[in-house]
């Protein structure tokens, strides 16, 4: 062979595999990027019953405000703030914020101890130490604090596996019971006398809220890290099996199985807890997607491709979807056809759920920001220069921002 013909087969082999390289790169953004246009003509409603309002004395009652998981209530609170007490006692991350109720934070802290804190003065009443890591919010359900706790060994990327849930008298923090099951990380969920959790063995409990004792498991192909969210007599959740599931509250039995896309790689994780509105389930997965299905027929009813990982948690605040990702941006979606309304670029990634209070959205980032957001608009009106993960929950006197290591209440400047 001579040296041209050998230079043309060297050229042809280059742009051969040149072509199947852009063909790979061509099936790979077909399938990574890839949006679904949604349409408000198609399983979705307006008309829906409001979620049912957290019970007397009980403000915030669990990691996603209501049942339906939505993260938003209507206090009325508006900046400009006064911070009223800052609670310092904590050596440790806050990952997770507090419940609210009957007066009291009760505080779950990374490395396992549940705090319960006055939540007038920021005064610590009680606590209790686990022996195990806390990685989820509790739920108060009547005179019961339950929290979740997912292993003995928390630097390790597997932390044991001894999960635990505990159920503790809100009043004094003794323990009424526990149940022992694989690494949890899932921030329990309390409808119709049951508690709903999961574990990383891909397991999904529903307890019997008094005693402790198992109803019913269902298995899921992968672990289940993020929560459950309940409404019309059905659990959602998601999976680390690239699935989000429907299960029969009562029973256990899946009423449907809903994908991520497909992609170069295979599909995306849910870390993210579904919220629950318009006949929609809306959560986001680690393919960067933001993802809103059929509540009822579990199909795919768009999808949206943001910039990086989206681990948080959607709010919903009327017919917007709000949201952040590792992108650093933070998104608000048309409900019904996933259209962005407005986004906003923040000083790092979110990888904590946003919360809406009175309208304004809260979010914080990665690189200790917290931003409080015109949910409408995405105007920004109040920024705070802590938090990390989930920043705000709040009660009809204050609004509490978890900070990194500290806890802020604030009031209303003009409150007294």
């Amino acid at each position: 062979m001579t040296a041209v013909r050998r230079t043309l087969v060297a050229i042809g082999a280059l742009a051969i595999a040149v072509g199947a390289g852009l063909g790979a790169y061509g099936i790979y953004r077909t399938h990574q990027f890839r949006d679904i246009q949604g349409s408000s003509s198609v399983e979705f409603t307006t008309t829906q019953a409001p979620a049912p309002a957290p019970a007397e004395g009980v403000a915030w009652p669990r990691y996603g405000f209501d049942l339906a998981g939505t993260r938003a209530a209507g206090y009325s609170l508006r900046p400009p703030f006064r911070r009223v007490w800052t609670f310092n006692d904590n050596p440790t991350l806050l990952e997770f914020p507090p419940a609210v109720a009957y007066g009291k934070l009760f505080l779950p802290t990374w490395d396992g101890r549940l705090l319960a804190l006055d939540a007038h003065t920021g005064r610590l009443l009680w606590r209790r130490h686990s022996g195990r890591c806390g990685w989820g919010t509790p739920v108060v359900w009547k005179q019961l604090v339950i929290n979740t706790y997912i292993g003995r060994a928390c630097a390790s990327p597997i932390p044991g596996t001894d999960g635990e849930v505990v159920a503790y008298r809100q009043r004094t923090g003794a323990v009424r019971w526990r149940f022992h099951l694989g690494p949890c990380e899932s921030s329990p969920l309390v409808a119709r006398g049951l508690v709903y959790v999961g574990d990383w063995h891909g397991h999904v409990y529903a307890l019997d809220v008094r005693t402790g004792k198992p109803r019913w498991v269902f298995h899921t192909d992968g672990a289940v890290k993020g929560s459950a969210s309940y409404a019309g007599g059905a659990v959602y959740i998601g999976s680390y099996d690239g699935h989000v599931y429907k299960l029969n509250a009562r029973t256990g039995k899946r009423i449907w199985r809903a994908s991520a896309q497909n992609r170069l790689g295979g599909r995306g994780w849910f870390y993210s807890t579904p919220a629950i509105a318009f006949g929609r389930v809306y959560i986001g997965g680690t393919d960067s997607k933001v993802y809103s299905y059929g509540a009822r027929s579990g199909k795919l009813r768009w999808s949206y491709a943001t910039g990086g990982y989206v681990y948080a948690s959607p709010a919903i605040w009327r017919e917007v979807v709000l949201v952040g990702s590792y992108d650093h941006t933070f998104y608000a979606f048309d409900a019904a056809t996933g259209r962005v309304r407005w986004r906003f670029h923040a000083n790092g990634p979110i990888s904590g759920s946003a919360s809406v209070v009175d309208g304004i959205v809260y979010f914080s980032t990665l690189r200790r920001r917290t931003y409080g957001l015109d949910a409408r608009t995405g105007r920004p009106l109040w920024i705070y220069p802590d938090g990390e993960y989930t920043p705000v929950v709040a009660d009809s006197h204050r609004l509490y921002v978890v900070g990194y290591r500290r806890v802020f209440a604030f009031v209303q400047r003009s409150a007294s």
